[in-house]
C-alpha cells in the first residue's frame, strides 16, 4: 500500500516596515507613505507620524497595512475627546483637528473627481464645514448583544495578569469592527445629544435586573436586540426598541420606565424582529405612545419622519446641503424639476417655492407615501411623487402628462447611479442636472459617463459628518451644447 506525502508550504509572513514616515492623506480614512518607491496605504496614521507598518497586502507597486508601533506622533494630532476612539470605529478622525479634517475631505473630493472622472472641472471652493461637531446626529442605532468586545491590548494585559475575561451578561453600544457578533459597550457617545446615552443604559440595566436575555446573533436568540433613537431641532424624540420576541409584561415595564424617566420622548415604539437579519423594511413598528412619528423643520418646511423613513442624519447641515442644491438648480419659477431618488421628498419640497412643478421618483413605496404627506403638510399642490424605477417610469407618455424636466436633481446611495439610469439621463437631455452624492468616487465615475453630453459647471463639498471620513458633494452639470 503506497504512502502519500503532502507538501505543506508555510505561509509567507507579510513584512513589517519600520520607521516609516506618513507623508500624505490618501482616501477612505487611510494615509499614504512611500517605501523604496512603493506606495503604502496605512490605516490609523496621519501625515507626520513615524510608524512601523504591518503589511496585510503586498503587491509589486503598492501595499496596505496598519500601524504596529508609533515612534513619533505628528504635530497636527490632537487628543480624541471620546474614550472609545480607536475601538468603536464610529469616528475615525478624532485625532485630527476639525480644520484639518476639512482639508483632507476637500482633497478627497479633488482627487476623486480629477483621477476618476478625468473631465474638465471648475475650481472647487472650500468645503462647507459644520458649526457643531458634537451632538449633531439626529439618528443613532444601538445594538445589544451577549458578547462584549474586549480590545486586544486590554485582553493581552488581562492574560498577562493571570486574569480570565469574564463572560458578559450583555452589552449595549455599537458593533465592533470586524466582529459581527460582538458589541463595544459604550459609556458616552458624543454624536447625539442627551438623553441618548442614558436611554441606552436604562435598557441595559432593565434587561440585567429583570433577567431578560440580550440577543445572541450567533444563536439567533434573545430579547433585547436593537434600539433606534431619533430627535429633531424642534425638540421631538422618537425611540424604537427592537425585540427578538414580545416579552409581555416585561416589554410593557421597559416602555413605561422610558416614559416615566424620559419626558423628552414624544413617540415611543417597539418592533418585534424574529428574523435572522436586522433589516427593518419588512417589519411593522408598533406605536406605544405618541403619534408614531416626529417632525423636523428645514427653513420654513416641515417634514414628517416615520420610524423607517430616510432623512439626512445631520439636520443643520442638511439645510446647508439643500440650499446649495437649490442654488445650483438656478430656478426662476418656470422649471419642471425631477427629483430622482427622492426618498421622502425633502430635496424637491425644499426647492418647491422656486419651481413650477416638482416630480419625485423613488423605488421605495413607503417613502413615496411619506413624500406625499410631506407635500400635504407644506400645502404644496404642484408636487407629485411616484413609486418605481425611474428607468421604467420616465417614458414619453409620462413626459406628455407631467412635462419633460428642465432640471433633474439626483441623490443616489453610495453605490451611485446605475449605468441604465446614466444612459436614461443622457437620453432625456435635461438642460441642467444637480448631482448630490455621499460618495465622490462613484459620483466621479458617473460624471465621466455624463461627460458625453454634459459639462461640470459648479462643485461644492459639504461636511455632514465631522470626525468621520464621509463627505457629501454637490455638482452642477449643464448640457454642453447649450453653453
Amino acid at each position: 500500500m503506497g504512502i502519500t506525502f503532502v507538501l505543506v508550504r508555510k505561509k509567507k509572513e507579510a513584512p513589517l516596515l519600520e520607521n516609516v514616515l506618513i507623508e500624505d492623506y490618501a482616501a477612505e480614512g487611510k494615509s499614504l507613505a512611500r517605501v523604496n518607491g512603493k506606495v503604502i496605504f496605512v490605516e490609523g496614521a496621519v501625515p507626520g507620524d513615524v510608524v512601523d507598518v504591518q503589511l496585510q497586502k503586498n503587491k509589486a507597486d503598492w501595499g496596505e497595512g496598519f500601524v504596529k508601533k508609533f515612534h513619533t506622533y505628528s504635530d497636527i494630532r490632537v487628543k480624541p475627546f471620546c474614550s472609545h476612539f480607536g475601538v468603536c470605529g464610529g469616528c475615525q478622525w478624532q485625532m485630527l483637528p476639525y480644520e484639518q479634517q476639512l482639508v483632507y475631505k476637500h482633497k478627497q473630493v479633488f482627487d476623486n473627481l480629477t483621477r476618476i472622472a478625468k473631465i474638465p472641472l471648475p475650481v472647487i471652493p472650500p468645503i462647507l464645514g459644520a458649526k457643531e461637531t458634537q451632538g449633531y446626529r439626529n439618528k443613532v442605532e444601538y445594538t445589544f448583544a451577549t458578547e462584549k468586545f474586549i480590545p486586544f491590548e486590554e485582553f493581552k494585559a488581562m492574560k498577562a495578569a493571570g486574569l480570565e475575561p469574564t463572560k458578559s451578561i450583555g452589552a449595549g453600544g455599537f458593533h465592533a469592527r470586524g466582529f459581527f457578533e460582538k458589541v463595544v459597550e459604550i459609556d458616552t457617545c458624543y454624536l447625539q445629544s442627551e438623553p441618548t446615552n442614558e436611554i441606552r443604559k436604562t435598557a441595559v440595566r432593565f434587561a440585567i435586573e429583570n433577567e431578560m436575555p440580550f440577543y445572541n446573533i450567533k444563536q439567533h436568540q434573545g430579547w433585547l436586540r436593537n434600539m433606534f433613537i431619533r430627535n429633531t431641532t424642534k425638540g421631538e424624540w422618537m425611540v424604537n426598541v427592537i425585540l427578538g420576541y414580545d416579552g409581555g409584561e416585561k416589554r410593557e415595564a421597559l416602555l413605561n420606565l422610558f416614559l416615566k424617566k424620559f419626558p423628552q420622548i414624544t413617540t415611543l415604539l417597539y418592533t418585534i424582529n424574529e428574523k435572522r437579519n436586522d433589516s427593518m423594511q419588512d417589519l411593522v413598528p408598533q406605536v406605544y405612545f405618541g403619534t408614531g412619528y416626529i417632525t423636523e423643520a428645514l427653513e420654513n418646511f416641515d417634514f414628517k419622519i416615520s420610524p423607517k423613513s430616510f432623512f439626512q442624519t445631520n439636520s443643520k447641515q442638511a439645510e446647508i446641503l439643500y440650499q446649495v442644491t437649490r442654488n445650483f438648480a438656478e430656478l426662476t419659477g418656470k422649471e419642471v424639476v425631477y427629483d430622482l431618488y427622492c426618498g421622502t421628498g425633502s430635496i424637491g419640497i425644499f426647492c418647491s417655492k422656486e419651481a413650477k412643478k416638482i416630480i419625485g421618483v423613488e423605488v421605495v413605496a413607503e417613502a413615496i407615501e411619506d413624500a406625499k404627506e410631506n407635500a400635504s403638510i407644506n400645502n404644496l399642490s404642484h408636487a407629485a411623487f411616484f413609486a418605481g424605477d425611474v428607468i421604467n417610469i420616465c417614458d414619453d407618455a409620462f413626459f406628455d402628462t407631467h412635462g419633460k424636466p428642465d432640471v433633474i436633481i439626483t441623490d443616489p446611495p453610495r453605490a451611485g447611479m446605475q449605468d441604465k439610469l446614466v444612459k436614461k439621463l443622457l437620453e432625456i437631455q435635461a438642460p441642467l442636472i444637480v448631482y448630490v452624492s455621499c460618495n465622490p468616487a462613484t459620483q466621479a465615475r458617473d460624471l465621466s459617463l455624463l461627460g458625453e453630453k454634459y459639462t461640470v459647471t459648479k462643485i461644492q463639498p459639504v461636511d455632514m459628518f465631522p470626525h468621520t471620513l464621509h463627505i457629501e458633494n454637490v455638482v452642477q452639470l449643464k448640457r454642453t451644447d447649450l453653453l
